[in-house]
Order: C-alpha cells, then sequence, then structure tokens
C-alpha cells in the first residue's frame, strides 16, 4: 500500500469517527451537533488542502525520476511559489544541468577520442570486456592488412597471418618489437584502460619501418661506398701488374709459360669478379629518384614475361593471368619499376625447379595490388623474418641484391608490398600500385 492510500484511510477513519461522535450529540444538544459538524467539514477541507500539498512533492519526484529515467537532461521544472517545493525544485533544476552539463562533456570527450584515434599513425586495437576485438582504427587495418568489420567480436589470435600470433601472445602491459613481414617492423604493446568501473584492454601498433630502413640505409651506404673505394683502387693497380706480368711470359720456358699465364689470367679475371660484385653493391646506392609517368603495369609485366621466355620454356614453367580489372595504370619510373618486377618474376623463376605455374592477379577487391605467384618450394619459416635484410639471401651462392634492389626501387615509389608463403608452398609478391590520378610526381 502505497503513501497515498495510507493517507486517505487514515483521514476518513478520524473524520467518520469524529461524526459518529457527533451524532452522539445530536440527541443532546442540536446547537453542539452543529458546531461538531463544521468543525467536521472544516477539518475535511483541511485534510483536503494537506493531502494536495503533499501529493505535488510526490508527483514533482515521481516526474523527475521518470525524467532521469527516460535520459531526459534538458527538462527543467517552473518554481510554484511554494518555499517547501520550490527549494526542492531548485535541487533538481541544479542537479539536472549539472547531470547534462557532466554528458556534453562526456559526449564532446567520446566524439573526440574517436577522431583522435581514427586518425591516429599507429594501430589502435580496442577490446572488450571478454578481450575480444570492438574496434580497429584505420591505421590498425592498413598495418595488418585486414578489415575490421570482419574481425570485429573475434579474439586476436583470430586475425590471419604472424600478426595473430604475435598481438595474442602479448601480455598487459608488455611491449614488444616485432618484424610481421620482411620489410615491416613494429613496436606491438598492450594495455589497459577502466571504463565504467571495468578494466579494458587495447594493444598499440607503431611502426618503425621508416627509421629502421632509414638506419639500415646510412649504415650500409657508408659501407659500401668504403669497400668500394679501397677495392677499386686495389684492382685497378694489381691488374695493371698482373697485365705486365704477362709481357715476361716469353722469357719461361714452354711448359712454364702455359701455367704462367693461366695463373695470371686466373688472377685477372677474379679481380674483374669482384669489380662487378661491387659495382653491383654500388648500384643499389646509386639509385635515383624515379622519375614518374603514366605507365600501363600490365605492359611492363608482359614485357618482363617476354625476357624470362626462354628459361619458362627450359624448365616447363607456364603463365596465368587472373586479372579481373581493364588496366592497371599509375605514375612509375617505368625502367625501375621493370627492373624490380625482372627481380621479382626471376626470382619466381628460380624458385621453379621445373613444372611450375606462374600467376599474375590483380582482383576487382583490391584494383591496384598487383600479385606474382609461384607454385616453387616456398620461403623457408626462419628466413621470412630476414628477407628484405639488405644483402641476405635464401640461395647457396646469392648475394642478396635482387632483393635490396626491389626494396629501394618501391620505397622511393612509396608502394606497398609483401613477400609472403603460406604453407602450400606458394609464394606470392605483392605491390599496392597507387593509382595514376592519386599519385604525383
Amino acid at each position: 500500500m502505497n503513501l497515498r492510500s495510507k493517507f486517505v484511510i487514515f483521514v476518513l477513519a478520524i473524520h467518520l469517527t469524529l461524526a459518529a461522535m457527533a451524532l452522539v450529540l445530536l440527541s443532546v444538544n442540536k446547537y453542539a451537533f452543529a458546531g461538531a459538524e463544521i468543525l467536521i467539514l472544516a477539518s475535511l477541507g483541511v485534510s483536503v488542502h494537506l493531502y494536495k500539498s503533499m501529493l505535488k512533492p510526490l508527483e514533482l519526484i515521481a516526474a523527475s525520476a521518470e525524467t532521469i529515467k527516460d535520459r531526459d537532461f534538458g527538462t527543467r521544472i517552473i518554481e510554484t511559489g511554494q518555499d517547501e517545493l520550490d527549494q526542492l525544485i531548485r535541487i533538481y533544476n541544479r542537479m539536472i544541468d549539472e547531470l547534462r552539463s557532466e554528458r556534453i562533456q562526456q559526449r564532446e570527450q567520446h566524439y573526440f577520442l574517436l577522431h583522435l584515434i581514427e586518425a591516429s599513425p599507429s594501430g589502435i586495437i580496442i577490446l572488450d570486456y571478454d578481450n575480444k576485438i570492438e574496434m580497429m582504427n584505420r591505421a590498425s587495418e592498413m598495418i595488418l592488412d585486414v578489415r575490421g568489420s570482419e574481425y570485429a567480436g573475434k579474439t586476436l589470435g583470430e586475425i590471419e597471418g604472424a600478426a595473430g600470433r604475435v598481438l595474442s601472445d602479448l601480455s598487459a602491459g608488455e611491449s614488444r618489437i616485432v618484424s610481421l613481414s620482411g620489410i615491416q617492423t613494429f613496436r606491438c604493446r598492450k594495455s589497459s584502460f577502466m571504463d565504467r568501473g571495468f578494466r579494458r584492454q587495447f594493444v598499440l601498433v607503431e611502426e618503425l619501418t621508416k627509421e629502421i630502413l632509414t638506419a639500415q640505409k646510412k649504415a650500409y651506404e657508408k659501407v659500401i661506398r668504403m669497400m668500394s673505394h679501397e677495392i677499386n683502387n686495389s684492382v685497378g693497380a694489381v691488374n695493371s701488374i698482373m697485365s705486365s706480368f704477362l709481357n715476361y711470359k716469353n722469357q719461361l720456358c714452354e711448359n712454364d709459360r702455359v701455367e704462367f699465364e693461366d695463373a695470371i689470367q686466373v688472377a685477372i679475371d677474379r679481380n674483374k669478379g669482384l669489380n662487378r660484385f661491387m659495382s653491383n653493391l654500388a648500384d643499389v646506392v646509386r639509385i635515383p629518384p624515379p622519375s614518374k609517368q603514366h605507365c600501363d603495369i600490365f605492359e611492363i609485366v608482359r614485357s618482363v614475361e617476354v625476357l624470362v621466355s626462354r628459361d619458362c620454356k627450359n624448365r616447363n614453367i607456364s603463365w596465368e593471368w587472373d586479372v579481373e580489372t581493364d588496366s592497371l595504370t599509375a605514375r612509375a619510373d617505368v625502367h625501375q619499376i621493370e627492373q624490380a618486377l625482372l627481380n621479382i618474376v626471376r626470382n619466381a623463376v628460380e624458385a621453379i625447379e621445373s613444372d611450375g605455374i606462374i600467376t599474375v592477379t590483380v582482383s576487382r577487391e583490391k584494383p591496384t595490388r598487383l600479385s606474382i605467384t609461384d607454385t616453387g618450394k616456398g620461403i623457408p619459416e626462419d628466413s621470412k623474418q630476414h628477407l628484405f635484410t639488405p644483402f641476405y639471401s635464401t640461395k647457396k651462392d646469392g648475394q642478396g641484391i635482387g632483393l635490396t634492389l626491389i626494396r629501394e626501387i618501391l620505397i622511393n615509389h612509396g608502394y606497398r608490398f609483401n613477400l609472403e608463403s603460406d604453407g602450400d608452398g606458394q609464394t606470392k609478391f605483392w605491390i599496392d600500385f597507387i593509382a595514376a590520378d592519386q599519385t604525383t610526381s
């Protein structure tokens, strides 16, 4: 039973009792009875007035509660002129104003935080209370090469590739520098924040690739210049002396002459080979800035296909085109891109000993991504993290110049790229060419 009902029953009980007592006075004194009736009516009037006075604050409290329940913080109550009621109204209005102000401030901070997260160059992945992905900003999608909407509600370990394994292994508060591919290096950190009294986690992924590549390039440029200077000077002088020694071959007997000439010639040829090796290393350092122009990437790939056609025929390698777009144009240095694609295709050809397929792919889903896939022996697991390390090679007699040259050309063009191998032995080199109307010279 609510307070209203209790008050009404109490008032009725008292006045019914008074009415019964007034009836007793009727037989004794009519005037006393009349006076009692007047007092009872006056008491009823006062009770009704008190009831209404009591009811207004209750109605006000009920209406205020409904307003707060509906999260309507814009409604204010007008004062009535009654001191007690107006005091309650002023308290309510002040509380509503503070709640509205705090709510607006909270929303502004929330929207600011969302825009800040979205605009951040660092990848940010926010997890829910069950440690499942709630939000991924654009930078994290670019870094991990995924779509955030596809992983909403999933765990970090369900992200494809090495990224999923690395991120899921992170402990709270741990920071780790990892290479998610042969070229990209990141600092990954898992931390937490409080949300409505409960702790939630987030992962911050910062790309360090540019800084590391710059430091590497400065280091090997300096080493190559020093080596090239010293070796070229020494090789030139030694070959000149060796050639002079050949003038004395006629002074030797015939049996010794042939052996002497062969030994000198071997030394000269070896020095020339060393000179060519240093020249190849120096070419990596001396790559000029790209002279960009509009070009058809498909046309460049077809010219590369012609250049390696004999090797493909000897190894029984066939070409397949899986192209879902009419054209792939970009602003690029034609000669440099052709050199990069030629090195990529040669690596693919050499990875296939015999009877294989090289597939060129461009899909509508990623219309600027060119993929070159081979069915060779794949990349050893322990070599994946070192593929684009300067002068690293998985070949027995390789110098690692090819991938280093590819790396420098594509980085100078500003293209994203990667070399990856799946469990089926297929190796894919993909390049994200920026569309011709989106690039500048």
